[in-house]
């Protein structure tokens, strides 16, 4: 970013490239459906970007047609030594105002949904549509505060969730047969089985096809690994944070409707750190990328615990989830509070005070 020494605040701007194509998807219309299966299940023309778009780094936001980014910067943030605090987002599946309520709560955005946090730091975990109202709503807030973040001195990320390659497979591969290992399969019916909305489906752009497709799977932040899953599965794509990455970008980038299936297959499997011999699945994915802690989502806090409890509870007042859960002999943070089952959305600062 450059800073200039004029008088006012200063702006960022972003160049346009405008011969940026993304992979051709299928079935770019039809029927959707909704669906409040409690779990993740895994059952048995070409288009141009908007012009404006520029898809040149992660962190970057959307610029739509017509417009440019001009973020004002914080004077104040280029004044402060060292990173800002860290913050990290449970799953939030479409819960657009309990997220914005939840990062409020937590000084990150102003009543206007701004960021208001400088050189904060703020992760998010992953599964950001599916099951709730506003999918796109929430992918959108992500994106816009990435670019604040930025101007502020801080940052706004966000990892890979399966839900994302639910919702990229359901749009590139629709109706198409895929190997699920147990007979033949789609990821349009998988989607729905899994709470796809209708609504994101209608809204879903090319823009935010290719920003879910750019996301990490795995970050290590000051000693906390940072995964969607609670999974020993991403072993099986590196035994790097960067090998990991560039195989799941790699896979989505060929467009192999078999292949995309085996990944959200692979990073739908959970509990690994909870079962028998947790804390050692725990340690061997320490030891292969570093970090002391696992901080995931994926798994909502009252299935860890044994709580019963799914979106289609007859019990109104839902489970009772006050923070994160730490267990595996105090090496795993789980952050899914629940809240498609009328639990909590959870922001929370690293590290744990325990």
């Amino acid at each position: 970013m450059t800073q200039g020494a004029g008088q006012g605040p200063e702006v960022e701007r972003t160049a346009v490239l405008r011969d940026f194509r993304v992979p051709a998807y299928v079935n770019e219309t039809g029927p959707y459906g909704h669906s409040t299966h409690p779990g993740d299940v895994v059952p048995a023309d070409e288009e141009a970007y908007p012009e404006g778009y520029t898809p040149t780094e992660q962190d970057l936001p959307v610029i739509h047609h017509g417009d440019e980014l001009q973020v004002a910067v914080d004077p104040a943030a280029r004044t402060v030594d060292g990173p800002g605090p860290l913050f990290v987002v449970g799953d939030v599946h479409g819960y657009l105002d309990e997220l914005t309520s939840a990062l409020q709560e937590k000084g990150l955005v102003d009543a206007a949904g701004n960021w208001c946090a400088g050189t904060a730091r703020l992760w998010f975990l992953g599964d950001f549509t599916d099951r709730g109202p506003d999918g796109i709503g929430v992918i959108d807030l992500v994106m816009r505060l990435s670019a604040e973040a930025a101007a502020a001195g801080g940052y706004c990320k966000a990892l890979m969730g399966n839900h994302e390659l639910l919702l990229l497979g359901a749009k590139r591969f629709g109706d198409t047969p895929v190997n699920s290992g147990a007979g033949t399969a789609t990821f349009q019916a998988a989607w729905l089985l899994n709470g796809g909305q209708k609504t994101d489906m209608d809204r879903l752009q090319d823009h935010h096809l290719q920003w879910m497709a750019r996301l990490d799977a795995v970050e290590e932040v000051d000693g906390h690994l940072l995964v969607h899953s609670d999974t020993t599965a991403y072993l099986d794509y590196g035994d790097s944070i960067e090998a990991v990455n560039d195989t799941v970008r790699e896979t989505l980038t060929r467009n192999d409707a078999d292949e995309v299936w085996d990944l959200f297959r692979k990073l739908t499997k959970r509990f690994s750190f909870r079962d028998e011999g947790g804390a050692d699945h725990v340690r061997s994915l320490l030891d292969t990328y570093g970090g002391t802690r696992i901080v995931h989502g994926h798994s909502p806090i009252p299935y860890l615990l044994g709580e019963v409890g799914s979106e289609d509870d007859e019990d109104e007042s839902g489970p009772v989830v006050e923070g994160p859960h730490v267990y595996a002999d105090g090496l795993a943070i789980a952050m899914d509070g629940g809240v498609t089952m009328a639990g909590k959305l959870l922001v929370q600062q690293l590290p744990l005070d325990i």
